[in-house]
């Protein structure tokens, strides 16, 4: 059985693979991108999150500064997605998965991380989500989008309820690899039943039209 840190560093890489691939057939979609843009693009949307969530851990280097590792796994999802782009568009649905995978797997060890630190039950919660969507918010700014996070996709919630399940499995006691894999399923399971069913996040009710003057 492999021990909490290990966990959290596997789980992490794969997280960090996944979010590189994606993000950079998000960017190839988005804009007409050379090389050094796409595998730039798939690099922050991989590590963006973990870095931000460092910071607001006062964990200094980030990790994603101070392990090779990780750059390494970014860097090779960002050219499998430039040099395999339009074969990799036929699998949208695997892609999709697989991006689930990453945002399950930031959600919880954000949050994971950020208990084992010492920080509060709240924070946890706030610091996994932002592991989760804050590569993607950085790379969908950096091509003039609004962050689709924001706008569209039942995103956030998945990672909020699977960072939450994970704070709470610690705080009863039942932290360890099979809660911090069951908050993890949590999360994918929610985020595909939303692409599934094509879920949104609500929106707000249109604004009432303005009265028309009858004197016109």
């Amino acid at each position: 059985m492999p021990s909490g840190a290990t966990l959290l560093l596997v789980l992490d890489l794969v997280g960090t693979f996944a979010f590189a691939l994606n993000g950079a057939l998000t960017a190839l979609r988005a804009a007409r991108l050379d090389i050094v843009g796409v595998v730039t693009l798939g690099m922050i949307t991989a590590v963006g999150g973990g870095t931000i969530r460092d910071v607001l851990l006062d964990s200094l280097p980030p990790a994603t500064f101070a392990d090779w590792r990780y750059y390494a796994v970014a860097a090779a999802g960002g050219l499998i997605a430039f040099f395999l782009g339009r074969r990799l568009d036929r699998l949208n649905t695997p892609i999709t998965v697989l991006d689930a995978v990453g945002l399950a797997l930031f959600a919880v060890t954000g949050a994971t991380k950020a208990i084992g630190l010492g920080f509060g039950p709240e924070q946890a919660v706030i610091v996994g989500t932002i592991t989760a969507v804050g590569g993607g918010t950085i790379r969908d700014v950096l091509v003039r989008q609004i962050p689709s996070v924001l706008s569209s996709g039942f995103y956030a919630i998945p990672a909020l309820i699977g960072a939450t399940a994970a704070v709470v499995a610690s705080l009863l006691g039942a932290g360890g690899t099979l809660a911090t894999v069951g908050a993890a399923v949590l999360c994918f399971v929610i985020r595909m039943v939303g692409v599934r069913y094509d879920l949104n996040a609500p929106y707000p009710l249109a604004p009432p039209e303005p009265a028309r003057d009858d004197d016109e």
